[in-house]
């Protein structure tokens, strides 16, 4: 994916970030997820007072996704830090949302790009954040 790709990905998931519910934490996640139909999902993390209902960034955007009939996907970016601040570290998946990226996405070619800045980005497959990950293949 080129550098312009991935940086609008970037900027869609700060402006995901900033609908962040984080009461508890103050941890603001946000998620841009790009479909293989051109069409971008935002995502940003949900929290609960309870804890376990609460919802990552990143699959708040699959679900959203998923829920509208999409099931094929190129890129997700993810852009995380403390609420009220620009972003200035790297925030990657939890193991749920690897789960769930495992799910739906091509561990070969499927692209997880972090920043903590707009100069500084990464990029891995998912098969790299996951190596050993357990999808539907593994029930054929």
């Amino acid at each position: 994916m080129d550098l312009n790709k991935k940086l609008n990905l970037v900027k869609e998931a700060c402006e995901a970030r900033k609908l962040s519910y984080t009461p508890y934490s103050h941890f603001n996640v946000g998620a841009a997820l790009l479909a293989k139909n051109g069409k971008i999902y935002r995502g940003c993390n949900i929290e609960s007072a309870a804890y376990t209902p609460t919802s990552c960034a990143e699959r708040t955007a699959f679900f959203k996704a998923v829920s509208e009939g999409v099931l094929e996907f190129e890129a997700i970016a993810v852009v995380g830090g403390e609420a009220d601040k620009e972003i200035s570290e790297l925030c990657p998946p939890c193991g749920v949302c690897r789960q769930v990226m495992m799910e739906f996405c091509d561990k070969d070619e499927f692209e997880i790009i972090l920043a903590s800045s707009f100069d500084d980005i990464k990029t891995f497959k998912l098969k790299e954040l996951l190596p050993l990950g357990f999808g539907p293949a593994n029930l054929e």
